[in-house]
């Protein structure tokens, strides 16, 4: 399927361990991500949907525009329609419950639709400083991070800590919407596992929309309820087998 094509939520199987957790939170539409004819740098106009608590995974060659898709989204680069004035003469859409993005602040919308970059930034010397809400030790414990961790200066943190950090730093905002840019390409198989149960439970407990760019064939099984390869521009939905999902219940 092609990017033209509207995608809708299809029916995913899920982890013995969440299915009443599942059953028990309704679908929110106020968490609902679409895009209507989106275009970004060279991509074809992407039209998609995914619903309150889905995850879909993205995969692709690097270079075929999975980031720069994902910050079309955030609002952080331009794209046709981006702004009202080109909406108003433009097919283009970017809608949150279905409202238009245009429709709120910058700030505004990237706090309800969060983008967590594949190299985070860091911008003051300690850690702490980078958090306007502290997160819980419990968050911490579940990333394998230590709570002192937020008292030492970055300089001194591994790529794999600045990475389970930056997504923490998104997380603890509460966004309705999750940009994620290969969130465990710096981490060891035991972090990656530990990151993708927290996620789990996020998007379960929040119905938080998910868009997880991966290039993890077996990630992508285990995360996503709908698979996508970005291709020569175009978005095409790959074939999307039953698989165990990891909806976890435990966690923020």
């Amino acid at each position: 399927m092609q990017a033209n094509q509207t995608v809708s939520l299809s029916n995913s199987p899920r982890h013995h361990d969440s299915e009443s957790l599942l059953d028990s939170v309704p679908t929110l539409p106020a968490n609902q991500l679409d895009l209507i004819a989106l275009q970004a740098g060279e991509l074809s106009a992407v039209t998609l949907t995914v619903a309150a608590g889905e995850c879909i995974v993205i995969a692709g060659a690097s270079g075929s525009g999975k980031s720069r898709l994902l910050r079309a989204i955030a609002d952080l680069d331009p794209w046709p329609g981006s702004d009202d004035v080109a909406f108003a003469t433009g097919s283009a859409r970017l809608m949150l419950a279905g409202i238009d993005h245009y429709q709120y602040s910058g700030a505004e919308w990237r706090h309800r639709v969060a983008y967590v970059a594949a190299d985070s930034q860091w911008w003051f010397d300690d850690v702490g400083s980078h958090f306007s809400i502290k997160p819980a030790v419990e968050q911490l414990q579940a990333l394998g991070l230590n709570a002192d961790i937020l008292q030492q200066p970055v300089s001194r943190l591994s790529s794999g800590e600045r990475q389970r950090l930056a997504l923490l730093r998104a997380l603890v905002q509460q966004p309705q919407v999750l940009l994620l840019d290969e969130p465990t390409a710096s981490l060891d198989p035991g972090a990656t596992l530990a990151v993708e149960h927290l996620l789990a439970a996020y998007r379960i407990r929040h119905q938080a929309a998910v868009i997880w760019v991966s290039h993890d064939a077996a990630q992508a099984r285990r995360v996503g309820q709908r698979r996508f390869r970005l291709d020569r521009g175009f978005l095409e939905e790959q074939d999307n087998d039953p698989v165990m999902h990891q909806d976890q219940e435990s966690g923020p």
